[in-house]
This record gives structure tokens, C-alpha cells and sequence, in this order.
């Protein structure tokens, strides 16, 4: 077993201290010591980098590149899963070591990337989002036709349900296909043309099953929650997470506060809409409308809810914006009240608390796996992170460097 060690940058450790000069020491895949002056059969020279832990992003769609509804209209059924590998690959060599897929991926993209066939971050997959009729998982037009982001198939259950039976047998459904974390549309949102993300969806009897079910089969619930009333229904009926958040009031947040519920906020979603818009992107009118009106309040919303000290772990909605783009939130999270060091945390330990995993990872402490991110420059500066990730371990082995996923046991020059 070879002792390496990461020698001679700042170590942030994810535990909340800030950044400080020490070496990490990585054997048989685990961190085995943090401190100054250790030594080890290999080096690895840090000068002039932070050392990060592994990081996360707790909303992505690896099987979506984009929203142009004209393009995904003319994409072959197949295509979505070959774009999956280039996405994840870019998703890794950012450091981005684990993920969470709120819809997409099914259980065969996840298995590929477990079993070591394909390059990515650990992954835990929603596979698809239930939805009441007419909601934000209704992809039904004006037309009469289907055209749902991402749709059916034998791998990714049907999902919009209604009443209390219909969501306990897909929620059943979902957890048999491999579902690691249930999600739940519990308001409108901007991508879906014909509701309003102010509006809430589903009843109490409705998430209450839900939530009974997750309970029973040990996984969390995520809930796309825009508008003030949709989040908080699923902060009452105990739903982990919400993500996006964007008309918190102030009850909401009291809400998630006694309940202790988590905000993913997704901050950069809304911008790369009115993006792809702009680059010509095929969208209704409606939903360029709503991007366009939800930016600033939504950017209100998440800086009231961390000034009042709401849990906040990092999420992009990568998918709706470009793969390898995702570090550009930690930014827009700056932007929104929080120090560097509170939107690190939120994209290494508060984010594996969230996913559960946090006695694994997210933090630089002897025991657990040997993530490991080698940031060049001073991670207080968070401007022009993609281009500046040196190198990207996990479990020890080096995955990425120089902005590519490298093959197992390749060490390029340095």
C-alpha cells in the first residue's frame, strides 16, 4: 500500500475552520493524517494550491444538455445516455466527486459509473420527478402532444400521479428501478409552459404517503419548490430538501429552521435559461418569460434564507446549463451573502450531510475516503474556479487532471 501524501499547500478540511497550511496523508484509498510535517512514499506538491475535499453538487440531469425543446425533439432516443458519459466526465474533472441526479439517470447510467465502466462522480439518482396532472413533470401541450423533458421508458417509471394511491404505487415503482432519493414537484415551475411556480401542487394526503414510503424503504425526499406555499407543504410533511426556493417568505423560512430542512438553491439555473435563450434556444414564450422574472427574487430569496441561517448545500441544475460549468454557483452563492468558505462547506460537508454520506465524505478527516481536489491559487477567491482544478482523487487514485479525466493508474507529468 502506498502512503502518499499531499505536501505543502493550504488544506481546507471541510470541518468549518478556515484553510490552513498542512499535509494530507492518503493510504488504501482512506485519509490517514492531517497535519504539518508528514511524510510518505509518494509525493504530491501542493505548492501554491488549496487541498480540498471531494466535492458535491446535489442537483444535477447528466442525461439533459440543454433545453431547447426544438433540439431535444430531434435527438435520437439513445443519444441522451452517449451525452451522459461525456457529461459526468466533465462533472469529475472539476472535482466534483459526487452527485446527485434529480432526474434522468436511471439506474443503468448509475450502475456503469459503480462498476467503474464509464467516468464519474459516486452518484445517487432520482430517476424522475412525480408530478400532479398539469405540473411541472407534465409534459403535455397545447397541442395534444407528449413532449416531456424526459420521459418514460423501461428504466424511468411513468410519474405523474394523482391521489394518495397512484403516488404510493409509483413511489414503489421508482424505489424497484434503483431510486436512491425520491423527488417531488410540490409547486409549478419555469421550464414547464403551463403552470405557474408560485402555485402549489399536490395535497397533504398526497405527500404524506410519499413521505410514509420514503421512511419505509430508508431514502430522502427532494421536493422542486418555487413558490412559498409548495415549499411549505413539503417542509410540513418532512421533506428533506427543497431546491430552488425561489419565493421564500418568511414563515417559509421559520419553517425550514424548526425543521431543520435543507435549501438547495440552484442560483444558476434560472440565469443559463435566459442563456440559451439568448443563444437562440427553441423555448415557449411563457417559460423565457418566467426565467426572466424569477432571476431577482430568486436571488432575494436564497440571501434572506442564509442570513437567517438556513442549511444551504450546493446544487446547479447542470443540465438546464452546461456540464462544467457547475463551480460557477459557488459564486453566484458568494453573491448571495455567503463567505467563500460557507459556499465551500456548503459544496463539500453540509452537502454529504444532506446525501447522507457525510461519515464517508466531505471533509479531509483520518477515516474517511480519499477524496481529494488540488485547487490552484487561494480557494477565498472564487472567480475562474473550472480552469483552475489541478487535480481530482477519489479513493486515493488520481480521476482527473489538467481538466480530463485521466485512465486508472496514468499519472500524467506534472
Amino acid at each position: 500500500m502506498t502512503r502518499r501524501v499531499f505536501s505543502g499547500g493550504q488544506v481546507f478540511d471541510g470541518t468549518g475552520g478556515p484553510a490552513a497550511v498542512a499535509d494530507v496523508v492518503v493510504e488504501d484509498g482512506r485519509v490517514l493524517e492531517v497535519g504539518p510535517g508528514l511524510d510518505g512514499d509518494e509525493v504530491v506538491d501542493c505548492a501554491g494550491t488549496t487541498v480540498l475535499p471531494g466535492l458535491f453538487d446535489c442537483h444535477v440531469h447528466v442525461m439533459l444538455s440543454g433545453v431547447d425543446m426544438l433540439r431535444l425533439l430531434q435527438t435520437p432516443f439513445s443519444y441522451g445516455f452517449y451525452e451522459a458519459v461525456h457529461n459526468l466526465r466533465r462533472t469529475l474533472a472539476l472535482g466534483i466527486t459526487s452527485v446527485r441526479d434529480a432526474g434522468g439517470a436511471d439506474l443503468g447510467v448509475a450502475q456503469a459509473v459503480r462498476d467503474g465502466l464509464i467516468a464519474g462522480p459516486r452518484m445517487q439518482i432520482a430517476i424522475s420527478m412525480l408530478s400532479q396532472t398539469g405540473g411541472h413533470g407534465d409534459g403535455w401541450h397545447v397541442c395534444g402532444a407528449e413532449v416531456p423533458l424526459m420521459g418514460p421508458h423501461p428504466g424511468r417509471p411513468a410519474t405523474v400521479v394523482d391521489g394518495a394511491d397512484e403516488m404510493r404505487r409509483t413511489v414503489r415503482e421508482l424505489l424497484r428501478a434503483g431510486a436512491d432519493v425520491l423527488k417531488v414537484a410540490t409547486s409549478g415551475g419555469v421550464l414547464s409552459a403551463r403552470d405557474d411556480p408560485r402555485h402549489p401542487h399536490f395535497r397533504p394526503a398526497e405527500l404524506d404517503v410519499l413521505v410514509e414510503e420514503a421512511v419505509a424503504a430508508g431514502v430522502h425526499v427532494m421536493a422542486h419548490a418555487q413558490g412559498a406555499e409548495g415549499i411549505k407543504a413539503a417542509v410540513r410533511a418532512g421533506i428533506r430538501s427543497i431546491e430552488h426556493g425561489i419565493y421564500l417568505d418568511d414563515e417559509a423560512i421559520d419553517l425550514m429552521l424548526t425543521h431543520g430542512t435543507w435549501l438547495v438553491p440552484t442560483l444558476a439555473a434560472p440565469r443559463a435559461v435566459l442563456t440559451a435563450v439568448a443563444a437562440g434556444a427553441s423555448l415557449p414564450e411563457a417559460v423565457i418569460e418566467k426565467a426572466r422574472a424569477v432571476q431577482s427574487v430568486h436571488d432575494e430569496s436564497v440571501r434572506r434564507a442564509v442570513e437567517a441561517g438556513v442549511k444551504v448545500a450546493m446544487g446547479t441544475d447542470s443540465g438546464v446549463g452546461p456540464h462544467g460549468d457547475n463551480l460557477s454557483e459557488l459564486g453566484l452563492m458568494a453573491g448571495c451573502g455567503m463567505t467563500a468558505d460557507q459556499a465551500w462547506h456548503a459544496a463539500t460537508l453540509s452537502a454529504a450531510e444532506l446525501l447522507g454520506v457525510d461519515g464517508e465524505l466531505g471533509s479531509l478527516q483520518p477515516g474517511k475516503r480519499g477524496d481529494l481536489v488540488v485547487l490552484d491559487g487561494d480557494a477565498g477567491d472564487l472567480t475562474g474556479l473550472a480552469g483552475r482544478v489541478r487535480e481530482v482523487w477519489r479513493d486515493g487514485v488520481l480521476v482527473a487532471a489538467g481538466g480530463s479525466t485521466v485512465e486508472p493508474g496514468t499519472i500524467p507529468p506534472r
